[in-house]
């Protein structure tokens, strides 16, 4: 990455909520510098920083000395990495540790970390003494651009993804577009999934940009990558502005993650990251929207030719219908039986239409391996499915068995 700018904020975008109202800093070089904001913007006299052991060997020493510079007590918590840690059971532990650390309505949480590491405690944080202050200080693309942003917090169920979950606006979130150099290729391109959304739903000329740049991109080539981060965080941050709890307009941010998190409960958070689904499922999307006569004919080709670019998976893993349509049948999104489902009338152009799961699943092919057992981790992910998911996009970040990791490596 390029230098110049190293240790300020490069670029501001406010999340307008009133009263509640947050910037989205993104900064290089900004952590060790970044503890008295925290303390400004959080008004708190002890800080908890949340992280997983590889960003916090990174990471945390620095912004834990900025957090004790600006006369915050602090402390550290470590969670085992992958998306399989964001559970109700992880949450408890938290609770406990944060009691014996001292934690009190004076605390703020820090998220240092990906999507997962913010969800998990951003909804400790909401539910925790009945609601203390967080901040969040995402290290991946995805964190930056989607999940640290908004205010969406929880953890999944067995049977489905964040079904369990709290609105709760961070007070700040920092982006320091240091920490992604030690971002393994194939989370940077996981990340960027949610770029190529935003641009897909809200933006044709964004989604040229992305054309234009998709390999600068991925080589983190700053004058490149800090204007697409301006964007995507902008996209979101107008969209949350507008509709705060998904009443209507936020729901366009869905878009592709209906069939990603029904693969993603299916494979029991294991094996694919979080974006690499959401690619899946949102050429899964253009293609339905261009079946039901919704999108130009060539949008799904488009948005699979991108998503190829940087790396990512574009093909529906081979589970039975079945198995789809009963992990469709616990979508949050779910309205009694039809689906906010979203669609593409092009690029740039989205909209929400209500589906059955019958009908979101209609172009799943027929056969391929069966859906999990309640209660059994023993899935297709054992028979198969590993080889089907990964094989195409091998990399050294490949995550190892025990999750879907989003760690800096």
């Amino acid at each position: 990455m390029n230098r110049a700018g190293e240790g300020r904020v490069l670029r501001s975008v406010e999340v307008d909520l009133g009263k509640r109202s947050y910037p989205v800093q993104i900064g290089a070089g900004t952590l060790a510098s970044l503890g008295e904001e925290i303390r400004r913007r959080s008004g708190a006299s002890q800080a908890v920083l949340v992280t997983v052991p590889a960003v916090g060997r990174r990471y945390a020493a620095a912004l834990l000395r900025s957090v004790r510079a600006a006369g915050l007590r602090s402390s550290r918590i470590d969670v085992p990495d992958g998306d399989a840690t964001k559970n109700l059971r992880q949450v408890a532990k938290l609770y406990e540790a944060l009691l014996d650390h001292g934690a009190d309505r004076d605390t703020v949480l820090i998220a240092l970390g990906g999507g997962m590491v913010g969800d998990l405690t951003g909804f400790t944080a909401a539910t925790f003494l009945r609601g203390i202050a967080f901040v969040q200080v995402p290290t991946t693309v995805l964190a930056m651009v989607d999940a640290s942003i908004g205010g969406k917090t929880g953890v999944n169920l067995q049977r489905g993804k964040n079904l369990v979950g709290a609105f709760h606006q961070p007070r700040l979130v920092c982006i320091d577009v240091e920490t992604l150099s030690s971002l393994a290729q194939r989370q940077r391109a996981a990340g960027f999934a949610e770029v190529i959304k935003k641009a897909a739903i809200w933006d044709a000329d964004f989604f040229e940009v992305l054309e234009r740049d998709a390999e600068r991109l991925m080589a983190l080539d700053r004058d490149a990558l800090v204007p697409v981060l301006e964007r995507a965080v902008r996209i979101k941050a107008d969209v949350v502005s507008r509709d705060e709890r998904e009443q209507g307009l936020r729901m366009l941010l869905n878009f592709g993650h209906t069939m990603a998190h029904a693969l993603e409960a299916l494979l029991h958070y294991r094996r694919l990251l979080h974006g690499e689904a959401v690619a899946i499922g949102m050429v899964y999307a253009a293609r339905r929207s261009e079946a039901l006569g919704l999108a130009t004919a060539g949008t799904a080709d488009r948005l699979e030719a991108l998503c190829r670019r940087f790396g990512l998976p574009t093909e529906l893993l081979r589970f039975e219908r079945s198995a789809y349509l009963a992990a469709l049948g616990v979508d949050k999104k779910r309205r009694d039986s039809r689906i906010h489902y979203v669609v593409l009338r092009g690029i740039g152009r989205a909209e929400t239409t209500p589906l059955t799961p019958s009908e979101i699943a209609a172009a799943v092919p027929r056969g391929g391996v069966r859906g999990p057992r309640s209660g059994s981790g023993k899935t297709g992910a054992k028979q198969g499915v590993r080889r089907q998911a990964v094989s195409k996009h091998k990399t050294r970040g490949t995550p190892r068995s025990r999750g879907a990791g989003e760690e800096n490596a």
